[in-house]
C-alpha cells in the first residue's frame, strides 16, 4: 500500500509531511462519499461550530468498520509503525509499536481506548477546521493519514490542508499541502523529531483546513489509535 517507505520517511523528516499520490481511485472516493448518506455506519457526529472547532461536520465510523476503511487502517499501519519506532528511539520516549494494527488496537483496548477513530469530514462554503491535534487518550500512535475525496477547483475552491510546526524558541512555520482527489497526506499527530546542531529535538505539529470558498469537500481521516 506504501510503495516507497524510504521516500515517505525522508519526506516526513525533511518537511514534516508526505503525500501518497492516488492512494484511492476516483471510484473509491465516490464510494466513500456515498457512505456519508448511511448514518448506521457511524457511531457519532460532531458539529464543529458547536464545539468551537471551526465550521463543518464530521462523523466517526462505528464498529465494525467498513471493509475499505479497515483495509486502509491495516494496510498503511506497518510501514508507519517502522517510522514511529525510529522516532521513538530518537526521542527516547521508551515507546514501541507492534508490527500489525490488530496488535496495536489490542493495546489501545487494554488501555481503555476502544472506540474507533476513522472519520469522514464534510465541508461546505464558509466551513473550516481549526488547527488541532487528534489526541483521544494516553495511547497515541504518532502518525495519521488524511485522504482527499473531492477534486479541488472542480468540486470545491479554497479548503487547503494546512500544517503548522512550533519550533522551540522560534515562531511557528506553516505549510499548505497540495492534494488532488485520491491523494493522501501522512503527518504527525502531535510531534516529530528534528535534527539540530546539538542533536535531535521535538517540534509540536498541528493541522487544519482553511476556509472553503465554494462547493463541497469530503475527507477520510485514518487515525490509528482508538478513543477512550
Amino acid at each position: 500500500m506504501i510503495s516507497d517507505p524510504t521516500a515517505l520517511a525522508q519526506s516526513l523528516s525533511d518537511d514534516g509531511w508526505a503525500v501518497l499520490p492516488s492512494l484511492l481511485s476516483a471510484d473509491d472516493c465516490a464510494a466513500m462519499r456515498v457512505a456519508w448518506t448511511t448514518p448506521t455506519l457511524f457511531r457519532s457526529e460532531v458539529n464543529m461550530a458547536r464545539h468551537g472547532f471551526g465550521r463543518g461536520v464530521y462523523r466517526y465510523f462505528g464498529d465494525p468498520l467498513p471493509g475499505a476503511v479497515q483495509a486502509l487502517r491495516a494496510g498503511l499501519y506497518p510501514a508507519l509503525a517502522e517510522i514511529a519506532n525510529r522516532w521513538a528511539g530518537v526521542l527516547g520516549t521508551g515507546k514501541s509499536y507492534p508490527a500489525t494494527h490488530a496488535e496495536y488496537r489490542a493495546r489501545c483496548h487494554a488501555a481503555g481506548q476502544a472506540r474507533p477513530t476513522p472519520l469522514l469530514l464534510r465541508y461546505g462554503p464558509g466551513d473550516w477546521n481549526a488547527l488541532h491535534q487528534d489526541l483521544y487518550g494516553a495511547e497515541v500512535f504518532p502518525l495519521q493519514v488524511a485522504i482527499l475525496l473531492s477534486e479541488p477547483e472542480r468540486d470545491f475552491t479554497g479548503g487547503e490542508f494546512v500544517l503548522t510546526e512550533q519550533r522551540p524558541r522560534m515562531q511557528s512555520r506553516a505549510a499548505v499541502v497540495p492534494l488532488r482527489q485520491g491523494d493522501a497526506v501522512v503527518f504527525p499527530v502531535r510531534e516529530r523529531p528534528v535534527q539540530g546542531a546539538r542533536g535531535p529535538y521535538r517540534v509540536q505539529m498541528r493541522h487544519g483546513v482553511s476556509k472553503l470558498h465554494s462547493g463541497e469537500r469530503f475527507t477520510l481521516g485514518i487515525i490509528f489509535h482508538d478513543a477512550a
